[in-house]
């Protein structure tokens, strides 16, 4: 298999990485790769996954080192069914246990009282762990295959833009990675909500993939926590991330029709209306280029197109990116999270 060896910056590289096909055979090899302190990069509904065996110091110290992400963000355990999630954690009430079975599989992560058997590197030394089962059936069938649970931030440099493609993992990690799972793209192309179910009432700690109104219809009224910190509780937290290397300038609602772009601009437009709005507005002339996240006009669509789209105009030679939020429903919220932490304060 795969060996990792020091590159010349210190982080391992491992030479060999391999991308697979989601059949029969890969899957056992991947969850064999896990087991062994290997890093998998797998599929998720959400974003592609960085894995490592959650029980493994070393495999989880890899992950942090091939992200270059600070050790006190914590990460999320995958699990494959509802049984696996008591070799991680508590569940604490009948509340948290009636989600889990109304929203699982789903992006939506639980944060619960850990157990012992879970590195502190995991969960950054908090008492609590981050835990999602994941609606993607690659992704279970290789955990599954692994035996075990797996710690999967985001498989991406800490702090870039997320990967919802094969390619974009391979490009971004490439060598620090050893095998790649290609499930496609990913369908909802958010990360998961983050729920604080340790304590009343129930806390969003992060908008993401499920919707604040599907919690709420089974848990009833929750918070939303919505600073960012400087140390954080949970993964997703922080207040800069899912940035791209080019300046985004982040505007309201229709507010396009106001920016001053200097140098080449793309402009970044949530559906067909703001579209048509910029154009009517005279200002169109002022970008080099305008892409519409939802040619369909839901947010679901402009969820899973964000961070291909902005791999794209990152890619594109642009001065900057001028993008406008989306309404504050559904998905709407979650995109404009990532927007915000991508954008320049």
């Amino acid at each position: 298999g795969p060996v990792a060896e020091a590159g010349p910056s210190g982080v391992s590289s491992c030479p060999t990485m391999e991308i697979l096909k989601p059949s029969e055979e890969n899957i056992r090899r991947a969850g064999e790769a896990l087991a062994r302190g290997l890093l998998v990069a797998i599929p998720t509904e959400t974003v592609y996954g960085l894995g490592a065996s959650a029980f493994d110091v070393r495999a989880v110290a890899r992950v942090f080192e091939a992200k270059n992400r600070p050790v006190f963000d914590p990460l999320i355990v995958h699990v494959d069914s509802l049984e696996m999630v008591d070799r991680v954690a508590t569940i604490p009430s009948p509340r948290v246990r009636a989600l889990m079975e109304g929203l699982w599989p789903g992006p939506l992560t639980l944060i619960l009282p850990r157990r012992e058997a879970v590195p502190d590197l995991v969960t950054s030394g908090l008492p609590t762990v981050a835990v999602r089962l994941p609606a993607n059936a690659i992704a279970r069938a290789v955990i599954a295959a692994a035996g075990l649970p797996v710690a999967a931030p985001s498989a991406n440099p800490f702090g870039y833009l997320s990967p919802t493609l094969p390619e974009h993992v391979a490009r971004m990690l490439g060598g620090r990675v050893d095998f790649i799972v290609d499930g496609g793209a990913c369908p909802i192309g958010v990360e998961s909500t983050i729920l604080d179910a340790t304590k009343e009432p129930f806390t969003v700690l992060r908008p993401g993939g499920m919707p604040l109104e599907a919690i709420e219809e089974l848990a009833g009224p929750v918070e939303v926590f919505n600073r960012s910190v400087a140390r954080p509780t949970s993964p997703g937290q922080l207040p800069s991330h899912y940035a791209p290397r080019t300046p985004l300038y982040l505007f309201p609602s229709g507010g396009l029709a106001e920016a001053r772009p200097v140098g080449r601009a793309a402009a970044l437009l949530f559906d067909p209306a703001s579209l048509a709005a910029l154009e009517r507005s005279g200002r169109a002339a002022a970008f080099a280029e305008l892409r519409v996240l939802a040619p369909g006009g839901t947010s679901l669509e402009a969820a899973a197109a964000l961070f291909a789209v902005l791999h794209e105009l990152d890619g594109g030679g642009f001065d900057a990116i001028c993008a406008e939020r989306l309404p504050e429903a559904g998905l709407g919220r979650a995109v404009n999270d990532r927007l915000y932490k991508a954008s320049e304060k």
